[in-house]
């Protein structure tokens, strides 16, 4: 247990120096957050009721689904997963750590947004924190199980960004946190739902107990695909 958080620990702070990481998890949302809660709030007063949640659905789509899934095909799809296996550390070990290390980071913008949001906007707070907070955290959780999908299982860096790309974009843009998702045709909106920021978004604003049970279903899945690829390497 030792090594492992320091593993962690370790990884946390190679995440802090690493430049890509850095803008995506920190620099891009950031700049997103001041300049569009900005342009949000001025358009719409009443975006200031959920600037909050659109804010942290932008920030963890962007981090889990740019950021992380890069530095997971870096480790199993090059020579660091011999020097894994070299050293006797478990494949799933890199994974775990960097599933947590961008967990971490994450959370810590996301709460930055929760702080600074009412006094430079104006925005409400969730009026219940701690079902948002868990609603947040679930949300992490399974969109960060996503994007170890994509870097478990595609190799070439081109792809990986293309493939990160068609689930982003249409993950920001069906969401309803750029405008109502009821101005969609309803077969949009329905799409919409197939994408963990859809129904996180939903949960953040307007809570029902299906919105955790389809968040926990995609975490659970995504993390059995990405378990079993990565026993699939341990055999190979």
């Amino acid at each position: 247990m030792k090594a492992f958080l320091y593993e962690l620990f370790l990884q946390f702070r190679l995440d802090i120096r690493s430049k890509a990481l850095l803008l995506t998890c920190y620099v891009v949302p950031l700049f997103f957050f001041a300049l569009m809660g900005g342009i949000f709030t001025a358009v719409d007063p009443g975006a200031r009721l959920t600037l909050i949640p659109s804010m942290s659905v932008f920030i963890v789509s962007m981090g889990a689904l740019i950021g992380l899934p890069p530095q997971l095909s870096e480790v199993y799809g090059g020579e660091v997963k011999k020097m894994y296996r070299a050293g006797g550390i478990p494949l799933y070990s890199g994974a775990i750590t960097r599933f947590l290390s961008a967990f971490l980071h994450l959370s810590i913008v996301c709460l930055i947004v929760c702080a600074v949001a009412p006094a430079a906007f104006g925005a409400a707070l969730p009026e219940n924190l701690p079902r948002y907070f868990g609603v947040l955290a679930l949300f992490l959780a399974a969109s960060l199980a996503v994007g170890c999908v994509f870097g478990v299982f595609c190799k070439s860096p081109s792809k990986l960004a293309m493939y990160a790309q068609l689930v982003f974009l249409p993950s920001i843009m069906l969401s309803g946190i750029m405008f109502p998702a009821s101005m969609l045709p309803d077969f949009l909106q329905y799409a919409g739902l197939l994408f963990p920021a859809a129904v996180a978004f939903r949960a953040m604003t307007d809570f029902r107990a299906w919105h955790v049970l389809a968040l926990a279903c995609v975490f659970l899945a995504c993390g059995g695909l990405t378990f079993f690829r990565l026993k699939k390497f341990s055999g190979e």
